[in-house]
C-alpha cells in the first residue's frame, strides 16, 4: 500500500506559528500524551561528521584516536551504540577502513550520504551496513532549498530508500527540519511508506527526526510541528515506527536541546543522537557527555561505562585539537564542580554532598574544589586543600587548623596589595608544602 501526502501547489510554512519578523510561537492545545519509555535506550555519535563541520579538520590519526575513546567510554555497555562518517574524501575513508578494523563491537560505524544512487557504491565498498540519506521534510525545505513539490520529494526519497535497501543496506532516513514539518501532511505519509519498504525487504528502516533549528518543544499540550512527545507519538502509533527505528537528533538553538533528546527517549525513541561537547554549527548539538548522565538517571544505573575517560576527552580536544570547553560546561568543563562562594565552602567542609549532588571524584575522577578568592577565609582554604589533595574522613583539614593561618594571611596580602583575580591552583599547592610539609603523607590517594 502506497500512503499519499497532501500535496499542495503552495508551501505550508506555519506562519501563525514562526512568523519571521517576530520569536516564533509556542501554540498549546492541552492534549495529553502517556510518556512510554522504551525498555532499551541509547546514545549514538555524529562527531565525526555533523560535529566536525563545525570546526578545524580532523586528522586519520585524530579521528582513530576519538573513536578508541568512545569505545573506552563505553566500554562494552552498547549505551553509545554508534557513530557516523562521511565517506566522501579519502582522509574519511581511511579514518573509517582504519576505524573498522579495530573491531570494536561498540560503537558501530555508520555513514551518511547524500540522497543519492551513485553513493550507496561507497557504501557497499566500504562493507558499511547502515547509511543516513538526507529527506528534507520540511515546505521551506522541499519548495524553497530542493524547488519540488511534496509529491516529487516523496517520490524522490522513497527511490533512494529502495536503492539502499535493494543493496542490502540500512537507511536511517534524516527527516530535516521536522519541528517545521507539516506531520500529517508529509512527514506520516513519508514515514509510514518508508515502514511498508521495510515489510517489503525484510529490513530495518530508520527515521532520524531531525530539529535542525532547535524548535522543538518537551512540554505536554504543545502543538506540532514543534511538540517533541507528539512528533515521537505519532511516530510510533500513526506511523507504526518501532522504537528502535526512531532517532533525534537536536540542536541547541533555543536551549533546550538536552531537554529535547531526553523527551524523545521518555516518549518511545530509542535513540538520541549526539556529538562530544556539543559541537555542531550554530548552538551546537546535543552534548554526549550530558546524554550519558541523562541515562544514567532514568535508567538508574550507566551499566559498565567508564566515565572517567570523559575528562580525557576533555583533554585531548583541547591539547590536540586546539578547541576549548567552557570552563562552566556541565560535567566536562574545568569549573563546572567549583564553588567560589564562601558560605558554599563552609558547606563543603562540613560535608561535601551539601554542594556537590554525586561524588564527582568517584565518577569521574574530578574531586569537588573550592576557588580561593578574597571571600573564601579559612573554610574556602581548607576546603580546596581537602579536594585538591583528596583528603577523606579523618585526614580532613579542619578550619580551625593552625597551619592555614599563614596561607590566609599570604592571600590576605595579595587582594590587599591590589590583586583581583583567583588564586591559582599551583600558588596554592606551592604554600600548602611549604606550612604543611606532610600533606602527601596525609591524603588517601595520589594529588592532582
Amino acid at each position: 500500500m502506497v500512503y499519499n501526502g497532501v500535496d499542495t501547489l503552495r508551501p505550508n510554512l506555519f506562519k501563525d506559528i514562526f512568523p519571521y519578523d517576530e520569536l516564533p510561537r509556542i501554540k498549546f492545545n492541552n492534549i495529553q500524551l502517556p510518556m512510554e519509555i522504551p525498555e532499551e535506550i541509547w546514545i549514538t555519535d555524529t562527531t565525526f561528521r555533523d560535529g566536525q563541520q563545525s570546526m578545524s579538520s580532523m586528522t586519520v590519526d585524530q579521528m582513530v584516536r576519538i573513536y578508541d575513546y568512545l569505545h573506552e567510554l563505553d566500554n562494552g555497555s552498547g549505551i553509545i551504540r554508534q557513530t557516523e562518517f562521511f565517506l566522501y574524501s579519502e582522509k574519511d575513508r581511511k579514518a573509517v577502513e582504519r576505524c573498522m578494523a579495530r573491531g570494536y563491537d561498540f560503537p558501530q560505524i555508520t555513514s551518511w550520504i547524500r540522497a543519492n544512487k551513485e553513493d550507496f557504491k561507497l557504501v557497499k565498498e566500504m562493507g558499511i551496513k547502515e547509511t543516513g540519506i538526507l529527506m528534507s521534510c520540511s515546505d521551506y525545505h522541499i519548495f524553497h532549498k530542493l524547488n519540488m513539490t511534496r509529491r516529487e520529494a516523496m517520490e524522490n526519497y522513497l527511490s533512494i530508500a529502495e536503492s539502499a535497501l535493494e543493496n542490502g543496506i540500512i537507511p536511517r532516513c534524516h527527516f530535516e527540519d521536522i519541528t517545521r514539518a507539516d506531520f500529517f501532511g508529509f512527514v506520516a505519509p513519508l514515514a509510514k511508506n518508508l515502514m511498508e519498504l521495510s515489510k517489503k525487504y525484510g529490513l530495518p528502516v530508520k527515521i532520524r527526526a531531525c530539529d535542525t533549528l532547535g524548535l522543538g518543544v518537551p512540554f505536554v499540550g504543545v502543538e506540532l510541528p514543534r511538540s517533541v512527545p507528539a512528533i515521537i507519538h505519532g511516530l510510533r502509533y500513526y506511523c507504526h515506527v518501532p522504537s528502535e527505528s526512531i532517532e533525534w537528533h537536536g540542536h541547541n538553538d533555543y536551549n533546550k536541546v538536552v531537554v529535547n533528546s531526553t523527551t524523545a527517549w521518555l516518549y518511545g525513541g530509542a535513540s538520541a543522537n549526539c556529538t562530544l561537547f556539543g559541537i555542531g554549527e550554530r548552538t551546537g548539538n546535543c552534548p554526549l557527555e550530558s546524554m550519558v548522565f541523562e541515562y544514567g538517571q532514568i535508567k538508574g544505573n550507566t551499566k559498565d561505562m567508564n566515565l572517567k575517560v570523559i575528562v580525557d576527552i576533555v583533554d585531548y580536544f583541547e591539547r590536540e585539537l586546539g578547541y576549548k570547553v567552557p570552563e562552566r560546561t556541565p560535567f566536562v568543563g574545568s569549573e563546572f564542580n567549583v564553588t567560589r562562594a564562601g558560605i558554599h565552602a563552609d558547606g563543603i567542609l562540613k560535608d561535601e554532598e551539601i554542594y556537590n549532588s554525586f561524588d564527582t571524584d568517584k565518577i569521574l575522577g574530578r574531586p569537588s574544589l573550592v576557588a580561593v578568592n578574597s571571600y573564601s577565609g579559612l573554610a574556602g582554604i581548607a576546603a580546596w586543600i581537602n579536594g585538591y589533595f583528596r583528603l577523606k574522613g579523618s585526614k580532613k583539614i579542619d578550619k580551625r587548623d593552625p597551619r592555614i593561618l599563614p596561607i590566609k594571611k599570604w592571600v590576605d596580602d595579595e587582594y590587599a596589595n591590589g590583586r583581583t583575580s583567583i588564586i591559582r591552583n599551583d600558588e596554592l599547592e606551592e604554600l600548602v608544602f611549604k606550612y604543611i610539609p606532610n600533606i602527601l603523607d596525609e591524603r588517601d590517594s595520589k594529588a592532582i
